[in-house]
């Protein structure tokens, strides 16, 4: 049976999580979340607590960056990670980036909307953060080093052409897309639950009980009851959170190139009570739930939710333990580290009485005398270099062979290709000639389309303008004017009695993007009747 300590990490929080695996069996011994002033002493008490002093560590990295890039289906495994490396190289130098400053992982998907191409998932983190992470454990047995995008993927058992999205609203929110049963895009956003902990702790002063508050704080739907005075003042820095992130979400269900089934939510986040509801009226076509780890089943004495609290610990420590995606791990393991415990050699071994009665026949010299720490030392790493020996050499026969057999398929693979390349290039020749042919009826036609398409768009723009103010408009927001003042520049004068229906009708108009560089004039109040002027660009 092996075992992982999965650690998510992030500012003031530590969600752990130990789980243990049999065979095909999962199994959390245990799990829980810690509030830190001092990172160090956060880690060594959480190992301390969970007996983990030599058990394998998993952790988050936390300044990784998305890139994606397309590439033919047809290049070998070798060009295709040279061609990666170049494409990284390239975006390096449109950034003004050292590649060199950069670890760097990927993962590779069908594109789907070219079916000769790959899409490659590309993760890069900076060194530097990545080997002050690494040092915080240069004591204990850390082996994992995972973005929680990827790993909270191990989460769910995705079904047969189930497209879905998993929102994990930790510190940041990353909202990970999955199609065919696959990673295909990673969305960072700025908001995130330290947007609602942080408002909260204004309030309390205190980190943890913000968390408990935010915890506790329940969602009243538009059928629900209405909410008492006290969560409400709860609710009004926890909804304009959640609002940002569930209209971004929206969007993405919406211009997803394949239909989405279903929207998993998670981390702290989703602890608010009832906010797959609030959720499900944003996306009433669309199956909203909470996000529950696929093997557990909650017992009398905890419950489900208490699982899913710490759902991003659960999944680093499955990827620790080999489950998921594989490549993804930015910790470069050691020569020591990749040899199995049971070849290495204890140095200083600490014997009990009964094992040293056993094996004192054995630790006695020439001259009928025991050994000292040093010979039994010196013994013991001869042992274990001699076993290291032959296991090494039964790898290296191994590996010669499967060495040989590769290469064979791959010469006969270059034949094969370099017989297709050939047909190509004769099929280039005759598209290139049909191609000149149809460049300048294809301009003519586009020129004749662009004309058009600006004659339709000017005609329904000042329509569908105020077609979408109609049905976004909150309660209790009245607009007394609407000006094309410039070009498409657009001013609106709204008034109402309350700040935050104005705040809600200026965020709905940017959200939704009825209009695009949106700002907003200071309200203006005048016998309780506050008036703005909002200004932005027809889309």
């Amino acid at each position: 049976m092996s075992n992982c300590l999965g650690l998510y990490i992030e500012d003031n929080i530590i969600k752990y999580a130990k789980v243990s695996k049999d065979h095909d069996n999962l199994k959390v011994e245990s799990f829980g979340v810690k509030f830190y002033e001092n990172i160090d002493d956060a880690i060594k008490q959480t190992i301390e607590e969970t007996y983990s002093y030599k058990t394998p560590i998993s952790i988050n990295i936390t300044e990784e960056t998305y890139n994606y890039f397309n590439m033919f289906a047809l290049l070998n495994k070798k060009d295709l990670a040279k061609a990666i490396k170049t494409e990284f190289e390239s975006y390096c130098a449109d950034k003004g980036y050292n590649p060199n400053v950069f670890e760097t992982r990927y993962a590779i998907v069908n594109d789907a909307e070219e079916k000769d191409k790959l899409r490659v998932i590309h993760v890069a983190d900076n060194k530097i953060e990545l080997n002050k992470s690494i040092q915080k454990f240069e004591n204990y047995k850390l082996s994992n080093i995972t973005p929680i995008s990827i790993s909270i993927t191990n989460l769910i058992e995705a079904k047969p052409k189930e497209n879905c999205l998993i929102v994990n609203i930790e510190e940041n929110t990353i909202v990970t897309t999955i199609i065919d049963e696959k990673v295909y895009e990673i969305t960072t956003l700025e908001q995130g639950s330290k947007d609602i902990l942080n408002k909260i702790n204004l309030k309390e002063n205190s980190y943890s009980k913000s968390y408990e508050i935010a915890k506790n704080t329940t969602i009243y739907t538009s059928e629900g009851k209405n909410p008492q005075d006290i969560e409400m003042s709860y609710l009004e820095d926890i909804m304009p959170t959640l609002y940002e992130i569930v209209g971004q979400v929206k969007k993405k269900v919406n211009d997803s190139l394949k239909k989405i089934d279903k929207v998993y939510i998670t981390g702290t986040g989703a602890l608010v009570n009832n906010i797959d509801l609030y959720f499900q009226e944003y996306l009433p076509e669309t199956s909203c739930e909470i996000l529950k780890p696929y093997f557990i089943t909650p017992t009398k004495d905890i419950t489900i939710k208490d699982y899913i609290e710490v759902n991003s610990a659960i999944s680093l420590a499955l990827s620790g333990l080999g489950e998921g995606i594989q490549g993804m791990n930015f910790k470069v393991l050691s020569f020591s580290e990749k040899i199995p415990d049971w070849l290495k050699v204890d140095v200083n071994p600490e014997k009990t009485k009964k094992e040293k009665k056993y094996l004192g026949g054995f630790f006695t010299n020439d001259l009928g005398q025991k050994l000292d720490k040093t010979e039994k030392s010196l013994i013991r790493t001869a042992v274990g270099l001699g076993i290291l020996l032959v296991v090494y050499s039964g790898f290296s026969i191994l590996l010669n062979n499967q060495m040989q057999q590769k290469y064979q398929e791959a010469e006969e693979s270059i034949t094969s290709t370099n017989a297709q390349i050939e047909l190509a290039d004769k099929d280039n020749i005759k598209i290139q000639s049909k191609t000149n042919e149809y460049t300048t009826i294809l301009k003519n036609l586009q020129e004749i389309n662009d004309r058009v398409k600006d004659v339709n768009a000017s005609k329904n723009t000042i329509p569908n303008l105020l077609n979408e103010i109609m049905f976004s408009i909150p309660e209790g927001v009245q607009i007394t004017s609407i000006q094309n003042t410039v070009d498409r520049k657009i001013e609106i004068t709204a008034q109402s009695d309350r700040y935050d229906q104005l705040g809600m009708f200026k965020a709905i108009i940017q959200t939704e993007q009825i209009l695009t560089n949106v700002v907003s004039s200071a309200g203006q109040k005048e016998n309780n009747v506050i008036t703005v002027k909002i200004e932005g660009e027809l889309p």
